[in-house]
């Protein structure tokens, strides 16, 4: 049986990129031309308006006439003129309702929530509104006017065998088997865009929203109704911040009501994870998953850890409480995790040298010598190594979750983290700069890493060996890590670590 993807089986150059075939080098230009290429450029069907008094038999007529299966809907009430959509899926409800189609006004039974994206917007952020509100179609407006609409279908040559195709398989998925399935073609769709030239931020866009909307239905798969009304479903770590690409070790938990209990409680969490763990997500080392009791507390109990993390001498509380502070709710009641967020931000304020001690992570795998020239020496030893999460990634993420802390951000990403503190002058918008385009280089670097070594059957890690280095990514590689260093030395200032 063929696969789902039929990728290229060419081999990767030295720094981990695909050398396709000529088929496949058309392939991916063409490709990547639709997924970076703004809406305007695709085909948007023009705008088709009928009256929301116009009764359905007629709307029928007017689709049959233009050849259409939607039509967008002006409607005029009390709070003035609204914008709406009807479309063939409509039709269906609407026959089921007492009212004969010959006397039901449109605007009953049309859909007035929609969602609208502008025509200079990426083909790609189309895509992930589509994804994100499972949805086939979005109005395209340029201000007030109404340019038309982007189908589903006229993405198809892009959408059909790749993402949106996944979460379509998600989102229809009735078995752990059948979700299995669909989550087990992430991976190549990675592959695919990672080869098309896709950005490295529309990549970790796409397959965090995937990602999450697997754990969500196998979330609603395996937990009865009632448990998963009365908890939150968390992702952490990189999930929550949405920059993890290729699958790594699974950081979820499971916020309870106060007062409610489940007796397969223990049971439901054992299948949740192992269920992950057979779509690819492998376990943590650390057990930080619904297994661990200390991992699915109700919100009281749970309030009460957050403080003993901040404050207690426990040595695996700056770790714990480094990855809550990337938690996203993907499932159940969000406002546990509201709740359980703002407690946290409560006896955090005014704690200077509990957020100093929490800050100090950042050199915790700082080296006394400067990378960048241990980097030259080692430049002729085959196995000189340079672990990019530990002396890159990490000292950024860490560094932006400690800030973010402190100013009492709402945001998970490292990227709007940034973005956030430069727009309110609290951070020189010059080091925002280069520090997005410094985690974003890291980022690629490590998936062409990883994508390597899954071409030759080898585990993943983090540690990029020089020699697979050409001069120009070499000098990069030190660019970034002086810029990780300028954003340790700034901490330093700030913080005070210095004097712990």
């Amino acid at each position: 049986m063929a696969p789902e993807f039929p990728f290229d089986t060419a081999p990767f150059d030295s720094l981990g990129g695909q050398l396709p075939s000529d088929g496949g080098r058309r392939r991916e230009r063409e490709f990547l031309s639709l997924m970076m290429a703004p809406i305007r450029e695709a085909y948007i069907r023009p705008a088709h308006f009928v009256p929301g008094t116009l009764d359905i038999v007629s709307v029928c007529r007017e689709l049959a006439a233009h050849g259409l299966t939607h039509t967008l809907v002006r409607d005029t009430g009390p709070q003035g003129e609204r914008i709406g959509m009807f479309t063939t899926t409509d039709l269906r409800d609407a026959l089921l309702l007492p009212v004969p189609p010959a006397e039901l006004p449109v605007a009953q039974v049309a859909r007035f929530d929609l969602i609208s994206i502008g025509p200079d917007a990426a083909l790609s952020d189309a895509l992930l509104m589509m994804i994100r509100h499972r949805v086939h179609r979005v109005l395209v407006r340029d201000g007030a006017r109404i340019v038309g609409v982007l189908s589903q279908l006229d993405l198809m040559g892009f959408v059909s065998n790749h993402s949106h195709l996944i979460a379509t398989q998600v989102a229809q998925a009735a078995s752990v088997d059948a979700l299995r399935a669909a989550a087990l073609q992430i991976d190549g769709l990675i592959e695919t865009l990672h080869g098309g030239g896709a950005r490295i931020e529309v990549i970790a866009g796409l397959v965090s929203e995937l990602n999450t909307q697997v754990f969500a239905r196998l979330w609603t798969l395996l937990a009865p109704a009632e448990l998963v009304a009365n908890s939150c479903l968390l992702v952490m770590g990189s999930e929550g911040r949405g920059e993890q690409i290729l699958k790594t070790d699974q950081d979820n938990a499971l916020l309870l009501r106060e007062g409610y209990t489940h007796p397969a409680l223990p049971e439901v969490a054992e299948r949740f994870n192992a269920a992950l763990r057979s779509f690819g997500y492998p376990a943590c080392p650390g057990n930080i998953m619904l297994t661990n009791p200390l991992w699915r507390q109700s919100a009281g109990a749970f309030r009460e850890t957050l403080r003993q993390w901040l404050y207690g001498e426990l040595p695996d509380a700056p770790m714990h409480l480094a990855i809550f502070l990337d938690a996203r709710a993907v499932a159940g009641d969000a406002t546990l995790l509201q709740e359980a967020r703002a407690h946290l931000q409560r006896i955090a304020s005014g704690s200077d040298a509990q957020l100093a001690r929490f800050a100090q992570a950042i050199d915790q795998f700082d080296e006394h010598s400067p990378w960048w020239s241990r980097i030259t020496g080692l430049r002729e030893r085959e196995d000189a190594t340079v672990d990019i999460k530990k002396l890159g990634t990490f000292p950024i993420v860490h560094g932006l979750r400690v800030l973010a802390l402190q100013h009492h951000l709402e945001e998970l990403g490292t990227v709007p983290r940034i973005r956030t503190l430069a727009a309110r002058g609290l951070l020189d918008a010059d080091l925002a700069r280069d520090l997005i385009d410094t985690l974003h280089f890291l980022m690629g670097l490590k998936l062409r890493h990883n994508l390597h070594q899954r071409q030759l059957q080898q585990p993943g890690d983090n540690l990029v060996r020089v020699a697979h280095m050409g001069t120009m990514e070499r000098d990069m590689v030190k660019d970034a890590l002086a810029i990780v260093r300028r954003l340790r030395q700034l901490l330093r200032l700030r913080l005070r670590l210095d004097a712990l």
